[in-house]
């Protein structure tokens, strides 16, 4: 069923920007809950407390949207790490703790289904049928959960990406569908990744565009290409990495010794908070209607770009102070400065 939200996800396109906040599992593995390599979210069932309170600092960051923790909960991924007999009470989960804490402020929730690793272009009868099931088996239980609409994202190829949207039509769902952008133009299937969110759009999605993968700076230049070639509302949530047209996707992102920073070694390429908060402004100023960050991403990314976009969220109430601070700061201090910290100063 769907939720008695008071405002549904397309409402609240037409009233301005929707901010989403991504990168759970990243996140998650950096707070020591979830399993780098796998990236699979045992931590639904093994500590359910941690993922509720990560969707709690979401959303008093700002995020408009909790999305139910179910990217890589699917039969395959589950059966890697020995948990396919938890695959229906883990889906369940993910989308009841998303319920609760968006109740908590008003926010949507969306069920999620991802990139599969099952399909096969070559094979797409045979694949396109396991992809099928997965995503009928998650959405299934995400429609009996409750659920505003779903974010089918990651994807690489188009003809995935249009089994998880028929699916979606199928439950009545509205769908927001994105690419992650990992080679330099095309899917992997071979469509340039405009043409590949005109399909979307053209066969029925609410909301097309990209996530993950790209940095800012190399996901802007699509993004605008995007916003020119279709009519539906457009999506994009990069990850706060420093990206670059030499390596347009983090995944290609490389130590100074040569080695892969992705996916644990990618802290140099960390972007600020107001690089993010840049971001948003840029993507809402060339017509982005859904601007949200992914991998990588921290509370502090989301409230940086909730207050660009000119919100005052639960969690502003801590934005920094810089002119308290006892060096930085202009308050006085009784303690004199030369005798704090060696006489250190900023700019000196």
């Amino acid at each position: 069923m769907l939720r008695p939200s008071q405002r549904t996800l397309q409402q609240r396109l037409s009233e301005g920007v929707v901010l989403g906040a991504e990168g759970y599992v990243f996140e998650l593995e950096r707070r020591g809950y979830i399993q780098a390599g796998p990236f699979v979210p045992e931590v639904i069932l093994d500590e359910p407390d941690a993922l509720r309170q990560l969707h709690r600092d979401f959303l008093r960051a700002g995020s408009d949207v909790m999305v139910a923790l179910t990217y890589y909960a699917h039969r395959d991924k589950l059966r890697d790490v020995g948990r396919g007999d938890d695959l229906e009470e883990m889906n369940r989960q993910a989308i009841r703790i998303a319920n609760e804490i968006a109740a908590e402020g008003g926010a949507l929730v969306a069920g999620n289904i991802c990139n599969t690793w099952a399909y096969d272009p070559k094979e797409p009868v045979t694949s396109g049928a396991v992809v099928r099931a997965q995503y009928e088996e998650q959405l299934g239980w995400a429609v009996e959960e409750g659920v505003d609409f779903v974010i089918a994202e990651t994807n690489d190829y188009v003809g995935e990406a249009l089994i998880g949207l028929q699916v979606c039509q199928e439950l009545g769902l509205p769908a927001m569908v994105t690419f992650a952008s990992v080679q330099e133009s095309t899917t992997y299937d071979g469509y340039d990744y405009v043409e590949a969110c005109r399909i979307l759009a053209d066969r029925g999605a609410t909301v097309v565009g990209l996530n993950c993968s790209r940095g800012p700076e190399t996901m802007l230049p699509l993004l605008e290409q995007i916003r020119s070639a279709v009519d539906v509302a457009v999506a994009a949530q990069p990850v706060p990495y420093r990206t670059s047209p030499a390596a347009p996707a983090f995944e290609a992102l490389a130590s100074e010794d040569g080695l892969h920073a992705f996916p644990i070694k990618l802290e140099p390429f960390q972007c600020t908070r107001f690089e993010m908060a840049d971001f948003a402004l840029r993507a809402r100023d060339i017509g982005v209607n859904y601007v949200g960050i992914c991998c990588g991403a921290g509370p502090h990314h989301v409230r940086a770009m909730a207050e660009a976009l000119g919100r005052e969220t639960p969690a502003s109430r801590y934005s920094p102070a810089i002119d308290l601070h006892p060096v930085l700061g202009t308050t006085p201090r009784v303690v004199d400065q030369e005798e704090l910290m060696g006489g250190w100063a900023a700019g000196a």
